[in-house]
């Protein structure tokens, strides 16, 4: 019987940091010695946005150099290899956040061999399959480990699905891919119940594998054949290299012409603060090198830089822009891939690994997800914003303890119909925040619309397109939107949502950003430029203790902002336009903090700590972000029109 060698110690990643350095200094704790154990430890802590650079064994020097425990990051690099761990211990919904398959890798080649929490979140779980490290929720390992008993890979992989398991097994999902996955058959799933939209698409994709037999019931592995698949520059050069040590010189692809590439994360690393102060310039040049040799490699094609600054867009903003249609499957490398959900498709967020081995095979995993009803009734009030609703359903009890997670939310009812597809991509997108494997919106009237005057695709909706009644939900969430007002969300963590008018205090605003994925497309502009008109009218301008800047999501939006001659008020205020990049979202660009003082309004997706420089992060909508920048606090815009009545 195998078992799984852990040779090293044992890491508890507590919430106190002295506890976190007496086991670097060489003090081996008990599990109740350690607790508190930290939760919600993302992958944006796990390997910062500086380590990102590098995608080989060198990130064994690395992980957890972000890691926060009370007001400092007790480890640092070659912390965790110089201490001879092999297992690391958390708490709850460890590896949120980012896709980034840096982190399991990080982990695994300092020696960690296998990571046990409360829960993990599905992307860096399935990650870690991947590139096989294992990981558990049995906190009664624990013991049996420091004890020195053997732990077998069977009961390791007890209670996976079937699919995991083999992966794990195998060592890792290029190494089965390679040996079972050489002739995929589209499959024949039992479809005689009512379906929801998702299990549809799914019915529609699934692919028949030795490991996976065809089924729609939640939590069985299985891989589909995506319409799409994508990757930017953050993961070209590892997929190039995983890619390379499993087939060398008789690396081909499937379908190429379905693979896009872009450029999106770095463009403005020359005006990154981290990037310039931190000496990593060379291996963003680095980066672009292994992506654009790898697009040309394979005749790929790239949305790269533009000539004048930035780039084409964001690589799922666009994709809901030019490609992505009702009924397909869309799978990127990209956390918030789920924006394009809000077309009517299936669109999720993968790793590194997982994306390589679609390049090959044209399969991508994923593990079959339940559907979570999201019906958002009676009627937004003006002002408001799908951003609003977001922070309010993150705060929730239940989607805090984890509900939402690995499942798809679809959004439906009165508020989501009356809502353009831009405002129904910040819901889909920000179900990566929810814990979410994906959001979906069926397609309708508006679909129709948008796909004709944006793309000039003439699009009929199909009579399968839509949940059928009857069908099966894990739960349903009713909100009632006529009573929402604004929400922020506090420094640390997105679930940290609160009313704006609860803050009997109001933060200071250094830096106010509204761009990003999530907030720079058009109807997002649309928002910024009523509340900056507004305040150009009545001869006011950004604090002067503020700096306010708007990044547009993609060349559209951008295009979009001239045509409307949105760009005069935004100059007349002092706002400083940005072309399209994901930039101060992920700590690449403009609108990130440089001091631990600094308090940000921004409208992106998430403010784990670290995310956009060491400052304060407060989240927002579009228009609470142009008015706070105005008012150089924290405010709405009913209440900055309230101030200067």
């Amino acid at each position: 019987m195998h078992t799984l060698e852990l040779p090293g110690r044992i890491l508890f990643l507590s919430a106190d940091p002295l506890l976190v350095e007496r086991q670097l200094a060489g003090a081996d704790l008990a599990l109740d010695a350690a607790r508190p154990l930290r939760d919600d430890i993302s992958t944006d802590e796990i390997t910062p946005i500086r380590v990102l650079t590098l995608f080989d064994e060198r990130l064994g020097r690395c992980p957890y150099v972000g890691f926060k425990a009370g007001d400092r990051c007790p480890i640092g690099t070659d912390a965790v290899r110089a201490g001879g761990f092999s297992v690391t211990v958390a708490g709850s919904r460890y590896g949120k956040g980012s896709s980034r398959e840096h982190s399991p890798v990080a982990e695994r080649e300092a020696g960690i061999r296998l990571v046990i929490a409360e829960r993990f979140e599905r992307i860096y779980r399935q990650n870690a399959d991947n590139v096989g490290l294992f990981t558990s929720t049995d906190f009664g390992l624990i013991e049996r480990i420091r004890r020195g008993e053997a732990i077998t890979i069977d009961e390791l992989v007890a209670g996976r699905d079937a699919l995991a398991a083999a992966i794990l097994r195998a060592g890792g999902l290029l190494r089965y891919g390679r040996s079972r996955m050489t002739v995929l058959q589209p499959a024949s799933p039992a479809t005689d119940r009512p379906l929801t939209l998702t299990e549809k698409i799914l019915a529609r994709h699934l692919l028949q594998t030795p490991d996976a037999p065809p089924t729609l019931q939640p939590g069985g592995g299985a891989f589909v054949r995506a319409d799409w698949r994508f990757i930017h520059e953050y993961y070209t050069g590892m997929a190039a290299h995983l890619l390379g040590q499993e087939f060398g010189a008789e690396l081909a692809l499937h379908e190429p012409a379905s693979v896009l590439m872009f450029e999106d994360h770095l463009s403005y690393a020359g005006r990154s603060p981290l990037h310039q102060q931190g000496g990593l310039v060379d291996g963003v040049l680095s980066l672009s090198r292994a992506h654009r040799d790898f697009a040309a490699r394979f005749g790929l094609h790239d949305h790269g830089y533009l000539p004048e600054g930035g780039s084409e867009g964001i690589s799922h903003a666009l994709m809901a822009e030019r490609y992505a249609l009702p009924g397909q499957v869309v799978a990127g490398t990209d956390s918030h891939t789920p924006h394009s959900g809000a077309l009517g498709c299936l669109a999720f967020g993968v790793g590194t690994t997982d994306l390589a081995n679609s390049l090959v095979t044209g399969a991508v995993r994923l593990t079959v997800p339940a559907s979570l009803r999201i019906e958002l009734l009676g009627t937004l009030p003006v002002g408001l914003t799908a951003k609003d609703i977001v922070l309010h359903l993150l705060a929730l009890p239940a989607i805090r303890a984890g509900s939402g997670l690995g499942k798809v939310f679809e959004f439906c009812g009165p508020v989501v119909r009356a809502l353009g597809i831009d405002e129904r991509a910040t819901l889909t997108n920000m179900t990566a925040e929810l814990g979410g494997f994906s959001g979906i919106v069926a397609p309708d009237d508006e679909t129709v619309r948008f796909l004709r005057e944006r793309r000039g695709v003439e699009l009929t909706i199909e009579a399968w397109m839509r949940s059928d009644a009857g069908s099966s939900y894990a739960d349903t969430i009713t909100l009632d939107c006529s009573d929402l007002t604004p929400m922020v969300a506090a420094p640390g963590d997105p679930g940290l949502g609160r009313p704006l008018a609860a803050l009997t205090e109001r933060p200071r605003v250094d830096i106010a950003y509204g761009g990003s994925c999530t907030a720079g497309k058009r109807e997002d502009f649309d928002h910024y430029h009523a509340v900056l008109a507004w305040a150009a009218a009545r001869g006011l301008h950004v604090a002067p203790t503020t700096k306010l800047y708007l990044q547009f999501g993609t060349v559209d939006v951008r295009e979009h902002c001239i045509a409307r001659g949105y760009l005069a008020a935004f100059e007349a205020v002092g706002a400083e336009l940005l072309q399209p990049a994901c930039g101060a979202c992920a700590n690449c660009g403009p609108g990130s903090s440089t001091r631990s003082d600094e308090v940000t309004i921004s409208a992106i997706n998430r403010n784990f700590p670290g995310r956009s420089g060491p400052g304060q992060v407060w989240l927002a909508s579009p228009p609470t972000v142009a008015a706070s920048a105005i008012a150089g606090e924290v405010v709405s815009f009913e209440e900055l029109q309230a101030l200067h009545r």
